[in-house]
């Protein structure tokens, strides 16, 4: 955002608070949620420049899902095994924390199943790679099953695979009641908590002790700040610019269809392109950034013809019952991929009172909660896994 000098100078409050949060979707209210749970009485507030979700958070398919943007034979080639299994067991517990911390008693409220997820193969060469990854992972206890071609056609009506995996804890949910239902709960823990929208940050200057946050609707005075800005944080601090890239991800929507199809979200491509039908009958697909590599890279959200084509292509090909359906929305979101495909967790190495989260990688529903969680530890220095901790960049 840029500002011109007389809107700079316009007189605008100033407020003043003990932590002050950049980022109104699942990240920042997450943190938010654990901060308080550690100390009701902090003085806390968070600040987003549109509406609470606006961003990638009510722009993405609602998979909640386990481990990362890629197979898990993938992961232990990178990580070894034994990291590739904590990396794992972290997004799984990013679930399990959210059904225990938010989610109970409230399923039906906010659409959550957990029927898994499927990872499925279009060629002998992926699912060779998909069976290998089942194998690695049923050797650590990570509950995963095998499926062929008719057991897909037969629990997804889906054709055109030749195999897959079924990630058996996975689960999907609406995510912006999912974003409400967390601002519920820190609203319990602290009745008078404030959320600043449309306040867009256009400049964080130190003064004394404190930072202050300048934004069009009004100034904040804070001396810890937390970024949970993601896929938009290297508009406001350098440090990100080659650490988190904003990567745009397309999606279509068709009109309900007239029953159930679909057992449980889908990921196909190498876990490029997407599929689901929401408990509304609703068919959602969503992927195909392969096909326009360098315009999906930045802070632009607009939809472009040859990805949404190939978005309806995919539906024609693969989902029969799905032909000739109305599509209703076409829509995208920015996701702030990192240099190395994990979140990050930390401070500014120059700066101990910026604190940040993000890097998610198209899996902020999947690590979110969790990460925050670990970004809180940090903060009262707990430790904190170091695939995790943004140190590893320094």
């Amino acid at each position: 955002m840029s500002i011109s000098y007389w809107l700079d100078k316009k007189e605008k409050p100033t407020h003043q608070y003990d932590i002050t949060i950049i980022g109104g979707g699942v990240a920042g209210l997450s943190t938010a949620y654990w901060l308080l749970k550690e100390d009701p009485s902090l003085n806390i507030c968070l600040i987003e420049k549109n509406r609470l979700g606006f961003g990638a958070t009510g722009r993405n398919a609602g998979f909640i899902t386990c481990g990362s943007v890629e197979h898990f034979n993938r992961l232990v080639g990178k990580h070894g095994p034994s990291e590739a299994q904590n990396i794992w067991r972290f997004s799984e517990t990013n679930l399990e924390l959210l059904k225990q911390e938010i989610f109970s008693g409230h399923e039906d409220q906010i659409y959550f199943e957990q029927a898994g997820t499927y990872s499925l193969a279009t060629t002998h060469q992926e699912f060779s790679e998909l069976q290998e990854s089942a194998a690695i992972m049923q050797k650590m206890d990570i509950k995963v099953e095998v499926v062929d071609q008719l057991e897909i056609q037969k629990q997804l009506n889906a054709i055109g695979f030749v195999g897959g995996i079924n990630y058996q804890r996975d689960g999907s949910v609406h995510p912006l009641l999912m974003l409400g239902l967390i601002k519920e709960k820190i609203l319990k823990l602290k009745p008078d908590f404030e959320f600043f929208t449309g306040h867009e940050v256009y400049a964080i200057n130190d003064q004394a002790e404190n930072k202050l946050i300048k934004t069009d609707n009004g100034n904040f005075l804070t001396p810890i700040l937390v970024m949970a800005t993601n896929a938009y944080s290297d508009l406001i601090h350098p440090w990100f610019k080659n650490k988190i890239f904003p990567t745009k991800g397309q999606i279509l929507m068709t009109e309900p269809l007239n029953k159930r199809i679909m057992q449980a979200p889908c990921y196909c491509n190498f876990v490029l392109d997407y599929f689901r039908q929401l408990p509304s009958r609703e068919i959602l697909i969503g992927g195909f950034r392969q096909l326009q590599k360098n315009s999906e890279i930045g802070h632009s959200d607009n939809v472009t013809g040859p990805i949404q084509e190939a978005l309806a292509d995919f539906l024609d090909k693969h989902i029969p019952l799905a032909r000739g359906k109305e599509i209703t929305h076409r829509w995208s979101g920015i996701m702030g991929f990192s240099t190395d495909g994990q979140p990050m967790v930390g401070s500014l190495p120059t700066d101990p009172q910026t604190f940040f989260l993000g890097g998610f990688t198209a899996h902020g529903l999947g690590l979110a909660f969790h990460c925050a969680k670990a970004l809180v530890d940090s903060m009262y220095d707990r430790p904190i896994p170091a695939w995790l901790s943004a140190k590893r960049f320094s």
